[in-house]
């Protein structure tokens, strides 16, 4: 199955920091807007954010405002999610996806999970004292 590989996740304290990271050995991920979604156990899976293609426009959810950034390298085929002032509420599985199209504004929003359509394997991040 084509996927990405998402890695980074582990146990942190409440207030810590995190850097996630995505990348595709088979393709490369410069054509694409790429999301990170996370999923709580017995929850939905939701977006957290969003880059365009070449970088230059991002979108957060609510939640995450002013803690988390995305950005990416596409030199290095890597996508990232740096994660400060984590919370509890942020401990979930994690997960990197990328979208069938380069279209911004058809995607940017992630309510449409099957926009994207190659997922990474998830990871796990736990905020915890």
């Amino acid at each position: 199955q084509l996927q990405l590989v998402v890695s980074g996740g582990r146990l942190v304290q409440p207030g810590g920091s995190l850097r996630l990271s995505c990348a595709a050995p088979g393709f490369s991920l410069d054509i694409h807007v790429i999301a990170w979604f996370r999923q709580a156990p017995g929850k939905e899976r939701v977006g957290v954010s969003c880059i365009s293609a070449p970088g230059c426009t991002t979108n957060y959810a609510n939640s995450v405002m002013g803690r988390f950034t995305i950005s990416r390298d596409n030199a290095k085929n890597t996508v990232y999610l740096q994660m400060n002032s984590l919370k509890p509420e942020d401990t979930a599985v994690y997960y990197c996806a990328a979208a069938g199209t380069g279209n911004w504004w058809a995607v940017a929003s992630m309510v449409n999970l099957h926009e994207f359509r190659v997922w990474g394997q998830g990871t796990q991040v736990t905020v915890s004292s």
